[in-house]
């Protein structure tokens, strides 16, 4: 029999984040409240969810202090007045003089309980013109970072950081039933690589895959599809390339399931390279 209590609904908000914070923060709110009408009890947005230009060549984010920053006043409230913990994918988070792209974790109190800052950043040329330097705007993370969630663990990531697997490995091992991936991919990289490289980092680390992103209007713009993958690598609900909300159940038994089934991360050895 299993296990209630290993149980729960989870949402995945697939939106398109714009230069106008305010009202960023209200759609993502309105999109919120559509997923705990749906009982979810963990709701997760995406990479830059408030306050990214997806117009500009290559795609911007606008960072403002903590203390500033309106995600970061509204988001907590909705958690503790629904009850429901949160995942704010990524804010452009100003300190002094450095710039982090930050996820939050926030619990049913409406407490922040972790963050984390992308450590891998994206400096990449994608060829035809399109381009991106992360870390001409951001300093990169330097730790990672794990959370309680809805009974179980998460390892918290952002976007990039999914085609690094040592990262998400050292989350298996830690003992995270949950690795979150919040992106704002690109549709060039998307089309080639999205799918793959979440299904292989759940595959691989017998864990679910939680990743909310970013659609996009622009031909160049976000990839969408965002995912929730089971520990065996199937993929439990995806959405489109629009605006949307899908809902489905985690269960963290699976966990153990597909670890007992293929035991990978017991199996694994240390080893030279000659």
């Amino acid at each position: 029999m299993l296990n209630s209590s290993r149980l729960f609904k989870a949402s995945i908000i697939q939106m398109c984040a714009s230069t106008d914070l305010e009202d960023d923060t209200r759609r993502c709110l309105d999109l919120m409240q559509r997923a705990a009408d749906e009982g979810a009890q963990l709701i997760t947005l995406p990479e830059n969810c408030v306050g990214m230009d997806q117009r500009s060549s290559p795609a911007t984010t606008i960072s403002l202090p903590e203390t500033q920053h309106p995600a970061l006043a509204a988001f907590p409230q909705f958690a503790r007045e629904n009850h429901v913990e949160i995942l704010i994918g990524s804010l452009g988070i100003q300190m002094q003089d450095q710039q982090f792209n930050r996820s939050y974790f926030i619990d049913k109190q409406g407490c922040i309980k972790a963050y984390y800052d992308k450590i891998n950043l994206f400096d990449v040329d994608l060829g035809e013109g399109q381009w991106f330097r992360e870390s001409d705007t951001f300093t990169a993370g330097e730790r990672a970072v794990m959370t309680p969630c809805c009974g179980g663990k998460a390892g918290m990531a952002i976007c990039y950081d999914v085609r690094f697997p040592q990262l998400f490995r050292a989350y298996a091992q830690a003992g995270a039933d949950i690795l979150f991936v919040p992106a704002a991919f690109t549709k060039t990289t998307g089309k080639a690589h999205w799918h793959a490289l979440l299904r292989a980092r759940a595959i691989e680390n017998g864990a679910w895959v939680i990743a909310p992103a970013q659609h996009g209007t622009a031909e160049k713009g976000c990839y969408g599809h965002s995912l929730i993958i089971d520990p065996w690598g199937e993929i439990q609900v995806e959405c489109g390339i629009a605006e949307e909300v899908a809902t489905t159940e985690i269960d963290l038994a699976l966990v153990t399931q597909a670890r007992t089934r293929v035991p990978a991360l017991r199996n694994e050895r240390e080893f030279r390279l000659n």
